[in-house]
């Protein structure tokens, strides 16, 4: 992997950069569309390519290794070629789907045994097997494995789990050391920062994971109900000790706001289940505020879904129709609600990049803050 930084924002820590993997190029900041079972839910791949077009999306873990099972992956050629998507793949290796998943699992040293969500069998994750399902899986930026602790969350608690997740890592990069890449392409590595809301923590392990040396890093525990001052803070802390020459991906965030806030603190990836849930809710996000397109005030707006023309779908159908197709709950509707937002939410990470390497970025960031702060 080779990850090159084009501009920076004068009036923020905001960087434009390019991160080149075997799979292709991920211009940042970048927004990735997640993919947690092998698809973007509601969104053919052909439309993923044509009508969104990410530069990489996000799979998971956890999910993968349940269903459809690393042997049907392995057999496959791995995902890019089981999903037919010949760009960069990222995988979160579960760690967040052990903390969502409380009273299923039981969290010791040697690793975390759980209860499927689907048949209630049991499995154990270590930081080794973790490692070696992602290798199998197959993606271009393969997680460590870490624990992610919950808000509010102990101090005390916060700074063991801190601790063991080091050592996870330490075990993560050991294993690899000795494994090969399972397919013709390589894979990079990123350890991740935990330390909930505590700055000592947060400072202590963004120490560790940059002293790690890995060719990119990430930032957990956040967006997990903390406030959002919060999230901003820890990821400010963290940004400022993380190598400036790698790539920063924050985990599970989040709204668009707190996107371009975290942009302007230096971060470069994300991602968020947000567009796509919302999407199937009727939550719709656009350039001048959000949108609950199934309110009666949407019954005779004939108007496009998004003046801005951010994706096809925002010319082609008025809010009047959309809402038409969530009260009578055709499935149309859902997916081009899906369209859209996932449509948004490059649109505006892109806008973010043109707006750092043109060097106005903050003032074109702070006006945005308000229009989409606004319920339509």
């Amino acid at each position: 992997m080779k990850f090159k930084i084009e501009a920076q924002d004068p009036k923020s820590k905001a960087r434009a950069a390019a991160l080149t993997t075997d799979h292709g190029v991920i211009e940042t900041p970048i927004f990735m569309p997640v993919g947690t079972m092998g698809t973007v839910k509601g969104v053919h791949q052909r439309e993923l390519k044509q009508d969104i077009n990410p530069d990489i999306i996000l799979g998971n873990t956890y999910h993968l290794y349940l269903r459809p099972k690393t042997d049907v992956l392995e057999g496959a050629g791995g995902l890019h070629k089981f999903m037919n998507w010949d760009r960069p793949i990222l995988t979160d290796s579960g760690g967040y789907q052990v903390y969502s998943l409380s009273g299923r699992r039981k969290i010791k040293e040697e690793g975390v045994k759980f209860k499927s969500h689907i048949d209630g069998s049991y499995h154990f994750f270590s930081p080794e097997n973790v490692m070696e399902i992602q290798r199998k899986i197959g993606a271009d930026i393969i997680m460590a494995f870490d624990e992610c602790t919950p808000y509010p969350c102990d101090y005390n608690y916060a700074k063991r789990s801190m601790h063991m997740t080091h050592r996870w890592l330490n075990r993560c990069i050991n294993h690899l050391e000795k494994t090969p890449y399972h397919y013709d392409y390589a894979q990079t590595f990123f350890p991740i920062v935990q330390g909930s809301t505590y700055t000592d923590l947060r400072k202590q392990s963004a120490e560790y994971i940059a002293n790690a040396g890995a060719e990119g890093n990430a930032i957990g525990g956040l967006s997990v109900g903390e406030p959002a001052e919060e999230m901003y803070a820890m990821t400010d802390v963290v940004c400022s000790i993380l190598p400036e020459d790698k790539p920063r991906y924050l985990m599970g965030v989040g709204t668009p706001i707190n996107i371009l806030e975290n942009i302007a603190l230096g971060v470069d990836m994300f991602d968020c289940v947000m567009p796509t849930r919302n999407a199937r809710n009727g939550m719709l996000f656009t350039s001048q505020g959000s949108i609950n397109i199934k309110n009666k005030k949407w019954e005779k707006d004939f108007s496009p879904i998004d003046p801005a023309a951010i994706t096809w779908v925002d010319t082609e159908y008025s809010k009047a129709y959309l809402r038409h197709l969530f009260v009578a709950n055709e499935f149309l509707g859902k997916q081009i609600a899906t369209i859209h937002n996932l449509g948004f939410y490059l649109w505006l990470v892109r806008e973010a990049r043109k707006h750092i390497i043109a060097g106005d970025f903050r003032a074109w960031k702070d006006q945005m803050v308000k229009q989409m702060d606004n319920r339509l």
